[in-house]
């Protein structure tokens, strides 16, 4: 069995089922919402993999010490200094100019915490590379999960940020209480 086949027999077995993804663009951000638990880490690793896709994710460069780092970094983690924003976004534009497929997922809630707002460097990281962004969903009320739509970002931040929030809900969420709703300042 190959590792698509186990990703596959392991998100059935748990009772998962796959959205077909649109078809691919050559390099993307992954928008993954909502974001209330460690376990959406894994699913999402999952979905990709049983996809037959692959795609980096940004995680906070705290989670990189000997051993760990070398597992995130092997599964395509890219670790991030979140104390400088500016440099994240120039990071992955760099990222992004690269050759060949190319695709990061970000959390637009940052945190599986609750918070009051969504972060807008997914959004700016895709303006930034000229990018489309992947909208994904890890929906535990429906047990759905995978990319059901590609958005063009339009330039305008808060217009770009209030439809993509609008196609998630709390509802969605392993814990629906920690969903960040109100996404705009």
């Amino acid at each position: 069995m190959n590792k698509k086949s186990i990703a596959r027999s392991i998100l059935r077995r748990w009772g998962w089922k796959i959205i077909d993804p649109p078809s691919e663009p050559q390099k993307s951000v992954i928008c993954v919402a909502p974001h209330t638990s460690n376990y959406d880490f894994i699913l999402g690793k999952l979905y990709y993999w049983a996809i037959g896709r692959k795609a980096g994710f940004l995680m906070k460069k705290e989670w990189f010490f000997f051993p760990l780092g070398l597992v995130f970094r092997s599964m395509g983690g890219i670790p991030i200094n979140r104390s400088k924003r500016s440099s994240t976004v120039e990071q992955m534009r760099i990222f992004f100019s690269g050759e060949g497929q190319r695709h990061v997922a970000i959390t637009p809630e940052g945190t599986r915490k609750a918070n009051d707002r969504w972060k807008t460097g997914f959004l700016r990281i895709a303006q930034g590379a000229g990018v489309p962004v992947q909208l994904a969903v890890i929906d535990y009320r429906r047990k759905e999960l995978g990319i059901f739509e590609i958005y063009q970002p339009t330039g305008d931040i808060e217009a770009d940020l209030l439809y993509i929030s609008s196609r998630y809900s709390a509802e969605q969420a392993r814990k629906p209480e920690q969903f960040a709703s109100n996404c705009t300042k």
